[in-house]
């Protein structure tokens, strides 16, 4: 989640270490998205993310702009299974957060989308977020006035949702 519309001391990233830090975790939290982004274009520059980084856990969450596009489910699929192939080779634990399409695509497109997060966090036996907007999506109290993106209260609570998968992982 790149922070769209929000100052960098309310990205994601930026209040999950603060949190985890304030837990005692020692961590540090980069924030490799772009926005706008697809699995596209995830898949393409992971590569050149991964090197020369020392990188223990990947929040993958990825493809909520390819369902605003339309863009297939099967391509969608394919790209984060690539995704998680080539992060399982370099021994990286993952965090997969799912999204859920919007009904305005069909049921037969939101079927399809629905269905990818979980079968790959089954396939690959990666821990695993259903939604990453749980509590805050369609909320706009808690979102940007584009009513897409969420705003720093959204943040919050999207943090507090993947602190509790992030501490489970953590403790291991």
């Amino acid at each position: 989640m790149s922070g769209y519309g929000l100052e960098k001391q309310f990205h994601l990233s930026t209040i999950l270490e603060k949190n985890l830090k304030e837990k005692g975790f020692d961590v540090n939290v980069i924030n490799a998205s772009v926005s706008g982004d697809t699995t596209s274009g995830g898949l393409n520059r992971l590569k050149w993310l991964l090197e020369n980084r020392d990188i223990d856990i990947v929040i993958l969450c990825l493809g909520a702009n390819d369902m605003l596009r339309g863009i297939k489910p099967s391509l969608i699929k394919k790209n984060l299974n690539k995704i998680l192939e080539i992060l399982q080779e370099r021994n990286i634990t993952i965090l997969l957060a799912g999204m859920l399409s919007q009904e305005t695509l069909g049921i037969e497109y939101k079927n399809k989308f629905d269905s990818i997060y979980p079968e790959l966090a089954k396939k690959f036996q990666i821990s695993f977020l259903p939604f990453l907007l749980d509590g805050v999506a369609l909320n706009v109290e808690l979102n940007l006035d584009d009513g897409k993106h969420p705003n720093q209260k959204g943040i919050k609570i999207i943090s507090k949702n993947l602190e509790i998968k992030l501490i489970n992982i953590l403790d291991k």
